[in-house]
């Protein structure tokens, strides 16, 4: 039987917005959000901004007992030492940081990140008590030479070795092709991927945690289209790239209930 998931609504602000502004960002997100009544039982939201930005917004978040959550962009493998530039789960969870996404596939194309390096990941999220956002996708060619599911249930398989998903997990699907190119996969595109994902968790890690973890598609995402993404039984949610630096955009995908009729 199927499990009701809470939908998920994650800004990702990649390189873009330094602290000031993210408090100035994170401020109207909630003021928009409480005129507009929004009920964060329909969609949980959350923003992941640069590191520099995450004790601004952990600051906010707390002195306003904002309902917004927040992660970040990355995370090292390691817990401490000498790795100049990385930043440790435990520093991390120290700004109360909720989640972290791991394996986006800037990571994977610009810092030649492996499977092997995104396993590793997803175990020190897990180790620090964050909740991973795992990305898995194909690239125009992939889809071409093997179909849309085939790189992504392989990555998410090799992403998942040696770990306990039911420590907490989101799932994340942006395939390449369509990340900034502002041409998004169909709703039974992504309906497909992610049905075939939530069956490589099922094998995995058991039909209770596959139907718990929540599947995100990204890639494109706008007011206009996240209604349509989220009639889909298995997509839960969205992990917004661009439309996530406008506040009145990304509050209108958050509100895709009453924006859109969904």
């Amino acid at each position: 039987m199927a499990v009701k998931r809470t939908p998920f609504i994650a800004g990702n602000w990649k390189m873009n917005l330094d602290h000031l502004q993210a408090i100035a960002f994170v401020q109207k997100l909630a003021w928009n959000l409480a005129d507009a009544k929004h009920d964060y039982a329909d969609a949980e939201v959350a923003v992941f901004p640069p590191f520099t930005d995450l004790r601004s917004v952990q600051t906010l978040v707390a002195a306003d007992s904002l309902p917004i959550g927040y992660g970040a962009q990355d995370l090292s493998t390691h817990d401490s030492g000498a790795y100049t530039g990385e930043i440790s789960g435990a520093f991390l969870k120290q700004l109360d940081c909720g989640y972290v996404i791991i394996g986006h596939s800037e990571r994977r194309t610009l810092h030649a990140e492996t499977d092997e390096d995104v396993n590793a990941k997803v175990i020190a999220a897990h180790r620090h008590g964050l909740v991973p956002v795992l990305c898995v996708g194909e690239t125009a060619e992939d889809l071409e030479a093997h179909g849309a599911s085939a790189v992504p249930v392989a990555q998410l398989r090799r992403a998942l070795e040696g770990v306990d998903a039911s420590k907490g997990l989101v799932v994340a699907y942006e395939p390449v092709w369509a990340i900034g190119s502002g041409q998004a996969a169909t709703p039974a595109q992504a309906e497909q991927v992610a049905a075939a994902l939530r069956g490589v968790l099922a094998e995995v890690a058991g039909e209770d945690v596959a139907q718990a973890t929540r599947i995100l598609y990204g890639g494109s995402v706008k007011a206009a289209n996240i209604a349509a993404f989220l009639r889909e039984p298995n997509v839960d949610g969205a992990l917004v790239g661009g439309a996530s630096l406008d506040i009145d955009e990304f509050s209108a995908i958050v509100r895709f209930k009453k924006h859109v009729g969904a």
